[in-house]
């Protein structure tokens, strides 16, 4: 397989506008019984099929709209005709859209016939936020017509009426994906948090010394024994005024809306100089500003590169040091979480997985408690 198909195999994309059109139901029949030696065969016209739906399914295997990227229209089969001798035409085939869970389905006005868009924002409607193993029909088949066998009656024995089948629904879809994670990891660009998502899981995140270097969220699992797993995401780098569209902009930040807790992940010593302590306020103020939802989320510190130290150990005086002087800048409370780390050495991985799991866990019963809604 040559490298450039590969990758579009592997690329992420998490949005798309596509186009789908239901099928529409076939004509009723209109046809008379001719038949040797039967002098009055009467009315024998079929209904006619309805036309296939278009089902949105929230497939688990699915994690990116890829498919949905370059396929613009997706179009149900019609349904078939009604045919003499009662027969009944059959019905058209639903088509299923897979999609991955978190997936929003919007409806939005279809374009004009110069095909300028029609509308604004405010026109969408929200048909669903998919769940896992979720059905729906995002688009209904238009109804078969009946053959003119249908309105025979005492008083009409010679019918000569049938009815054409029903236009299927046509929308414009726009879909835009939510990640749903266990973990999300924030900060700033070259924190570390695609070296971290490498030593904690499989996934092989692309990991160079410049900004910038993840362009996309990136997934993976990590096992801490043979029972306990979490999905793990690699949020891009935010910068300031990330929730105005600055850098990345705030494409990615409604990733982090479906993580159950954030590790912000805190450069000791960044290799631009800035304070490690006003960046840490940075991230945080362009969560605040985006949604109230993601400055309440459960948060762990992760203190970074703490192998650029003296003693390099997560457990050595200067990583204790370092984590001292981070709670009292940022004034952190006993029950703030901070962990030193290097993601480079795995020190101190093992130890924030085990915090990370137990704070999910945590979560997860709040969420299931009578009252509580998310």
């Amino acid at each position: 397989m040559p490298a450039s198909a590969d990758y579009n195999r592997n690329m992420f994309v998490d949005h798309a506008v596509i186009r789908v059109k239901a099928g529409k139901g076939g004509d009723g029949c209109l046809s008379f019984r001719r038949e040797k030696y039967v002098p009055k065969g009467g009315p024998d016209g079929g209904n006619a099929g309805d036309g296939g739906d278009v089902i949105a399914y929230g497939d688990d295997s699915r994690h990116t709209l890829l498919d949905f990227q370059y396929t613009k229209k997706w179009e149900a089969p019609k349904g078939m005709p009604g045919r003499g001798a009662d027969c009944t035409g059959a019905g058209g085939d639903d088509i299923v859209l897979k999609l991955p869970p978190g997936t929003l389905i919007y409806s939005e006005p279809l374009p004009d016939a110069h095909g300028a868009p029609v509308g604004t924002e405010a026109d969408r409607e929200l048909i669903c936020d998919l769940a896992a193993g979720q059905r729906i029909v995002i688009a209904r088949g238009g109804r078969g017509g009946r053959g003119n066998a249908a309105f025979k009656s005492p008083t009409n024995q010679t019918p000569r009426e049938w009815e054409p089948g029903e236009v299927g629904e046509e929308k414009r879809i726009r879909l835009e994906l939510k990640l749903i994670a266990d973990v999300g990891f924030i900060g700033l660009p070259n924190a570390g948090k695609s070296t971290l998502l490498r030593a904690a899981t499989r996934a092989r995140p692309k990991v160079a010394d410049y900004p910038f270097t993840t362009l996309t969220p990136q997934l993976g699992i990590t096992e801490i024994d043979l029972e306990r797993r979490m999905v793990l995401a690699d949020i891009p780098g935010l910068i300031e005024g990330a929730s105005d569209g600055a850098g990345l902009g705030h494409r990615f930040l409604r990733h982090v809306e479906r993580t159950r807790v954030l590790v912000h992940v805190l450069d000791i010593e960044p290799i631009d100089g800035s304070d490690p302590m006003q960046n840490y306020e940075t991230i945080r103020k362009e969560l605040h500003a985006y949604t109230a939802i993601l400055a309440e989320k459960p948060e762990i510190i992760a203190v970074n590169k703490i192998d650029l130290l003296g003693d390099g150990d997560a457990e050595g005086d200067d990583a204790q040091t370092a984590i001292a002087m981070v709670r009292s800048a940022l004034k952190l409370g006993v029950k703030d979480q901070v962990f030193p780390i290097s993601a480079a050495t795995g020190a101190g991985v093992p130890a924030l997985m085990e915090a990370c799991y137990e704070l999910v866990q945590q979560t997860m019963q709040t969420a299931s408690e009578p009252g509580f809604t998310v």
